[in-house]
């Protein structure tokens, strides 16, 4: 089954930190074969908090999403927006 990494972004306080992130981001994504599925782009929201920004990037399984998140990669990237940013960040099995 597919891993998924799932961000629901609650609000943003630095745009140009959300750049620098999103770069690093995406070459650790790259590192773990990840592909976005939705990063940004037009949304509404129908229940729950208003989020500005909602992120989404399968995996070819569970552990190679956690793989991903746990890489020296990736934590560089949570370090550039830590404090930056509110956040809810899972790692989802699916289809």
């Amino acid at each position: 089954m597919k891993g998924y990494v799932v961000c629901v972004w609650e609000k943003i306080n630095s745009e140009e930190k959300l750049k620098e992130y999103a770069v690093k981001a995406k070459i650790a994504a790259d590192k773990y074969s990840g592909i976005f599925i939705i990063r940004g782009g037009k949304n509404r929201t129908n229940e729950g908090i208003n989020s500005p920004r909602t992120t989404v990037v399968e995996f070819q399984d569970y552990n190679t999403a956690i793989e991903f998140y746990d890489s020296p990669e990736y934590q560089e990237a949570l370090d550039v927006i830590k404090g930056h940013a509110v956040r809810h960040h899972q790692i989802v099995e699916g289809t």
